[in-house]
């Protein structure tokens, strides 16, 4: 759930490099070639998953598009280290690369493992507004630090009064049933609004899936059916 790309501990020395960082604007020298083919995300709890692990030049490439005229930061190398990293299942330690930059004492890192493919519902979709007004959760926004309250985005028209976001909670899962209050009769603007909604739980989130009760999906951090941005 957070970005792929870490900036160095220390931060940006300047604007110019702030902007090069930005623009992807690099330089490098020689990088690693080999390395496993696979790497363990550990949960800290015992909880472990392996996953496949991309390469230095592949990892370099995702953070690095373009080589032009401007400002640019240089890669003198890179080494395969750890980093930490939200999930939808807490705090995990993952495999990163770290990118060694010049004039800086901290690197560069990037995760080294992609994210899970979400599996396929165990339900067909349900259809939109059906239900008594079932809709669609967009996405996952947040978890709260105790886990005791999620953050997502559900949308909503112009003609009503906002979502609203509730759950169904077992020992395994979390099913949040979204719909509309106060929606409004007569003709309306084809709007779709999208809006952020806190949904407290009745006790920490921990490791069950959150699932949306109109598709029967695990409900996606970013874009629907996709990663979050910052890994693509």
């Amino acid at each position: 759930m957070g970005d792929a790309v870490q900036a160095p501990e220390s931060g940006w020395h300047s604007q110019t490099d702030k902007r090069a960082y930005e623009s992807k604007n690099f330089v490098r020298g020689k990088l690693p070639t080999t390395a496993a083919d696979e790497g363990k995300v550990n949960w800290g709890s015992g909880d472990t998953l392996t996953r496949p692990l991309v390469g230095a030049k592949e990892a370099y490439q995702s953070i690095a598009l373009n080589i032009s005229e401007g400002a640019r930061l240089t890669v003198a190398g890179a080494r395969l280290g750890e980093t930490t990293i939200p999930t939808s299942r807490g705090t995990a330690t993952v495999p990163a690369w770290l990118f060694t930059l010049e004039g800086y004492d901290t690197p560069l890192k990037r995760v080294a493992v992609t994210p899970s493919r979400l599996p396929q519902p165990p339900i067909g979709q349900a259809q939109q507004g059906s239900a008594g007004g079932l809709r669609r959760v967009a996405q996952l926004a947040g978890t709260a630090t105790d886990g005791r309250s999620i953050m997502v985005k559900a949308t909503h028209g112009s003609c009503d009064d906002g979502p609203t976001v509730k759950a169904l909670e077992t020992n395994v899962s979390v099913v949040l049933y979204a719909s509309i209050t106060g929606a409004q009769s007569g003709p309306c603007n084809a709007d779709m609004i999208e809006q952020s909604v806190k949904v407290q739980l009745r006790k920490p989130l921990g490791g069950r899936i959150l699932l949306d009760a109109l598709t029967g999906e695990p409900v996606p951090y970013g874009e629907p059916d996709g990663p979050s941005p910052s890994w693509t």
